[in-house]
């Protein structure tokens, strides 16, 4: 079929909750995909991180073939000898003791919200149903009803309510107000160590050593969204690394999953980890043995290849590419490893327009927030395919 025809299909029978660029991709490996028709393009996206290690890595796509053809599914009822080695690769690199597996990034967040509200009761000590999450404003951690309830953008909340209650919204990036925040029935604070659907919001330095800090001081759980970031993404195996903490819980996704399936988890201490009983939560694909080997493998090849150093030392050098255009349109760079965003000046207009026009070039980015476009490519991309970028991103925004 045409990419004509298959965008008619989607126009006809899909529900209209997104807004792709108008492009049918067939195929990827590495940094590029592949039109129906064969036209080359730089994935500049990497699937909102969830691409860190590439399309269609070798080493993962034969983990996963292998073990399609052993198990691909057993539910948590019974064990599979997949989930074990897993989870002690996956909390050995983080540092952690125990994880709690799940599918989705939304659904590891959820999983955090349960698991701090029950340690807030259970060990110190809150009335229950009193118990307070601090968030922060222009947070991204998920759609579920819980999640875009403590969402600060409107669209997000509009004519999803009720909502559920137990969340305190912050500004981000505000130590201050984290400070007032905290209440004798607050249980954690829950925060992006960049906001990255915010528009690549980064901190200040030493932002969350000094939250970390608070949360000792007043026994709340310092709660690291790490499903964007993590992994690679900021030139760390995992952002919070950049000031020297270690969270109460971490979650992550997107690329554990290794740009396969969906794979994403929650890692805490054992104190922690033991507020959850058998039956209090679930899934039924969570920690499924083709995830499992799927997700080790992917953890695997962001080691052996040394993605997160590769991930610093592009990202340092395409940002100081990009800052060296001399664009009208620019107002800031930010980023940090290979997730940078660019803004742009009202005057020049939306973000989606020059993303059109990258995409003619060879390049798909998507805009962020009205004004940002973002640029995250996978880890592996090499200087000489940032060189090719960087070629076409100057004639966009130099036009």
């Amino acid at each position: 079929m045409t990419a004509e025809e298959l965008l008619l299909l989607v126009e006809k029978y899909s529900a209209k909750n997104y807004l792709p660029l108008p492009v049918v991709l067939a195929r990827g490996k590495g940094v590029w995909v592949y039109d129906v028709e064969g036209n080359r393009y730089m994935d500049m996206l990497s699937s909102y991180s969830a691409l860190n290690q590439g399309h269609r890595h070798p080493k993962i796509i034969r983990n996963l073939k292998k073990q399609l053809d052993r198990l691909t599914l057993t539910s948590r009822a019974f064990h599979n000898d997949q989930f074990g080695p897993f989870c002690q690769y996956l909390c050995g690199l983080a540092g952690q003791e125990q994880v709690l597996l799940m599918n989705t990034g939304a659904e590891a967040v959820e999983t955090a919200i349960k698991a701090a509200r029950k340690w807030g009761y259970q060990k110190k000590g809150v009335e229950k149903d009193k118990a307070e999450i601090i968030v922060c404003e222009n947070n991204f951690h998920g759609r579920t009803t819980t999640i875009v309830g403590f969402s600060s953008e409107p669209q997000y909340r509009e004519d999803f309510g009720p909502f559920s209650t137990g969340f305190r919204i912050i500004p981000y990036d505000n130590i201050e107000a984290l400070q007032q925040a905290i209440f004798p029935n607050t249980v954690g604070f829950l925060v992006e160590p960049i906001q990255g659907e915010a528009g690549v919001i980064v901190p200040k330095p030493g932002f969350l050593a000094q939250a970390q800090e608070i949360c000792q001081a007043n026994k709340v759980l310092l709660m690291l969204d790490e499903i964007q970031t993590g992994l690679g993404r900021t030139g760390k195996m995992f952002c919070y690394e950049y000031d020297n903490i270690k969270p109460d819980i971490l979650i992550i996704g997107k690329a554990l999953g290794g740009g396969c399936i969906p794979v994403s988890g929650m890692l805490a201490s054992t104190e922690i980890m033991s507020v959850f009983r058998p039956g209090d939560h679930g899934s039924t694909f969570g920690g499924n043995p083709l995830a499992c080997a799927i997700g080790k493998a992917a953890l695997e090849v962001i080691v052996e290849e040394q993605l997160p150093r590769r991930a610093f030392e592009n990202g340092v050098y395409f940002i100081e590419k990009l800052r060296q255009i001399k664009s009208r349109h620019f107002k800031e760079i930010r980023g940090r490893g290979l997730l940078i965003g660019v803004e742009l000046k009202e005057s020049s207009g939306p973000a989606r327009p020059f993303c059109e026009r990258l995409m003619k070039k060879g390049i798909l980015a998507k805009e962020t927030h009205q004004q940002v476009v973002r640029f995250a490519p996978p880890l592996v991309v090499s200087k000489e395919e940032l060189d090719w970028a960087l070629e076409r991103i100057e004639s966009v925004f130099v036009e």
